[in-house]
């Protein structure tokens, strides 16, 4: 046991995962002692047990990588994240009577993981798990103007910055200039880049933790300069509530 009750080799082991994480290649054994300060060891005894419970796999290289065990614990901590965040969702969606959006970041694209429908008979359907390009979303370019610039420009390029309808920002000057707008004002949008005739904000979830944002959209018709106004404020209420209870879900003790 480590100070404050925890269990050192379990902590050593999420380094080591998130580690692993962190790279964009498999590594060796003698690679992971550096960013995790762990001795060869214990590094190739935490392998090997991971190895055998799914959670890391060995490439023909000889690397190690996040092995498939994790895909079944993320499909199931989205669900979670979800259900718990949709009360808040629903309070801003009942207030501006527009669909409200979560969506995560997964690699170079955001995947929804919450939804809830505006209350007009003209609706926007986000359908839980959807994935989507990372530049031409405003969940995206919200999440992108929180990383180093570099950063947010490679993911972005990933996938080549496909336009999704003829309002796509496709160029990587572009996107970098609208992504430091987006970091000055405090919010992002999403002007038919998506989906013609919808019109979408959107803004960050503040803190450590998973990469996430909350939006609202809706027809252009209604998505108004007066309503994008109106929403900020709201949506700025929302994922302050959602860190706040991830942090406090992250500090919870058995």
């Amino acid at each position: 046991m480590t100070g404050g009750g925890r269990v050192q080799s379990l902590e050593r082991a999420f380094v080591l995962l998130e580690a692993l994480a962190e790279a964009d290649r498999p590594l060796g054994v003698t690679e992971l002692t550096g960013p995790t300060g762990l001795s060869l060891g214990t590094v190739h005894r935490l392998l090997r047990t991971l190895v055998d419970l799914g959670y890391v796999r060995q490439e023909a290289s000889r690397g190690y990588a996040l092995g498939p065990g994790f895909i079944r614990l993320g499909e199931r901590a989205s669900a979670g994240l979800g259900a718990w965040c949709r009360p808040l969702l629903a309070e801003a969606a009942q207030e501006l009577g527009e669909s409200v959006n979560l969506a995560a970041l997964e690699g170079d694209h955001v995947v929804y993981v919450a939804h809830v429908p505006s209350s007009r008979s003209m609706r926007m359907f986000t359908e839980v798990g959807s994935r989507r390009p990372v530049h031409s979303t405003g969940v995206g370019k919200a999440m992108l103007a929180d990383l180093p610039a570099a950063e947010a420009l490679a993911l972005a390029a990933a996938d080549g910055m496909p336009p999704a309808t003829e309002h796509t920002i496709t160029d990587p000057d572009t996107l970098a200039a609208e992504l430091r707008r987006v970091a000055e004002r405090g919010y992002a949008l999403d002007e038919e880049e998506q989906e013609l005739g919808v019109r979408c904000v959107a803004l960050a979830v503040p803190g450590p933790g998973p990469r996430l944002a909350v939006s609202v959209s809706g027809p252009t018709a209604r998505m108004t300069d007066d309503l994008v106004a109106r929403a900020v404020p709201l949506l700025q209420r929302t994922v302050t509530a959602i860190s706040r209870e991830l942090t406090g879900r992250r500090g919870e003790t058995a």
